[in-house]
């Protein structure tokens, strides 16, 4: 068996090894671009002068802060919030996630290896199975858990002293969290999407830590296909940077985002490859719609779960897509991003498919008959 290669060894394909450390510090520049402190958090203004409180509270008191819900879209900073109540508590953070607690066993493991004062985030807490969420229900309340040893009639439950704890929880589905979870938060905060300002502030700090040249105007390009998240943003940034630097002078300005982002198919409103096949299926295939989602996910060669929940939010919230009680239709704003006129068969201008609420304004949340 011949010796492995070196690190740094290019290969004739044109791939190289790369050293466990260089990937390390890959990932080092990834978490340097979150901020550790509630001072360096920008946006979430009233969330942060909350859980300021709740946590200077923490502090003086000299116990484990409350537990903590934090709930909202991806990308937002739900787990940034959660690693700077660790920090700013002074204490450790332990993470995991719902979908890892698939037993009642798994939790028990994880509480009793607590520390006083630890932190623990679980993310996407909703999809924690069920059985582990009852004995949640005791842990977040009694700081115990009751280990069952035995089967059948002679089985004893065994109470299992806890150290005092805070959980964190993040989840995207806070409607699916059953009510007497919810209840055991002492502190419930629901993440907003940022405005531009915003964004520009996080863009120009995550630019400073990654030294790059960036422009006012090019930050503000970049904010405003955003999306209104700062993962994304920050995303868009590391792609931008590239483009700056192999076919640019390495400075981010209006024109190396605006043709960054054409050449990653982000358009004025961040839309992407997908979203565009959605509207355009919708558009141009259905005439507006309404049409069912699976046939919608059909036309664009995509899971329906996907549409769903990558592409629908975003485009409901820009108001370029409904959902009625037939299927997804089209808005007049969706026609004219694609630069095409509303036809007049549209659900929208009238006709016999048309539904007009008390206003007289052509309503897509009557049933429209056929």
């Amino acid at each position: 068996m011949s010796a492995p290669d070196e690190p740094g060894t290019t290969y004739d394909d044109g791939s190289r090894l790369v050293a466990p450390a260089e990937l390390a510090e890959d990932r080092a520049v990834d978490g340097a671009l979150r901020p550790h402190s509630l001072g360096e958090f920008v946006g979430q203004t009233r969330v942060k002068e909350q859980l300021g409180l709740v946590l200077e509270a923490s502090r003086r008191r000299g116990g484990a802060a409350d537990h903590v819900l934090l709930s909202g879209p991806p990308g937002l900073g739900k787990t940034t919030l959660a690693m700077i109540i660790a920090a700013e508590l002074g204490v450790p953070l332990r993470i995991t996630s719902g979908p890892a607690i698939q037993h009642a066993g798994d939790l028990a493991s994880v509480l009793s290896s607590l520390v006083e004062g630890e932190v623990l985030f679980l993310d996407e807490i909703h999809r924690m199975a069920r059985p582990a969420e009852e004995m949640l229900y005791v842990a977040m309340e009694d700081f115990r858990v009751d280990v069952v040893v035995g089967k059948g009639p002679g089985a004893t439950a065994i109470p299992l002293e806890l150290a005092p704890f805070t959980l964190v929880g993040a989840t995207t589905r806070a409607g699916l969290l059953p009510g007497p979870l919810r209840d055991r938060f002492g502190f419930t905060a629901h993440m907003d999407f940022y405005d531009d300002a915003d964004l520009v502030a996080i863009l120009g700090r995550s630019a400073a830590l990654l030294d790059v040249r960036l422009h006012d105007d090019g930050a503000r390009e970049i904010a405003s296909r955003s999306r209104g998240t700062p993962r994304i943003a920050n995303r868009l940034l590391r792609r931008v940077r590239d483009f700056a630097q192999v076919r640019r002078d390495g400075v981010v300005d209006l024109d190396a985002a605006r043709d960054a982002l054409a050449l990653y198919e982000v358009d004025g409103l961040g839309l992407d490859r997908l979203d565009r096949a959605v509207l355009g299926a919708l558009v141009q295939r259905f005439g507006g719609g309404p049409v069912g989602l699976s046939t919608l996910a059909v036309a664009v060669g995509e899971e329906t779960e996907t549409v769903e929940t990558v592409c629908e939010p975003f485009l409901v919230r820009a108001g370029l897509l409904a959902r009625t009680p037939r299927g997804r239709a089209a808005t007049p704003a969706a026609w004219e991003h694609l630069g095409l006129p509303v036809p007049p068969g549209s659900a929208w201008l009238g006709g016999a498919r048309t539904g007009v609420d008390r206003s007289g304004t052509p309503s897509l949340l009557d049933d429209l008959p056929d």
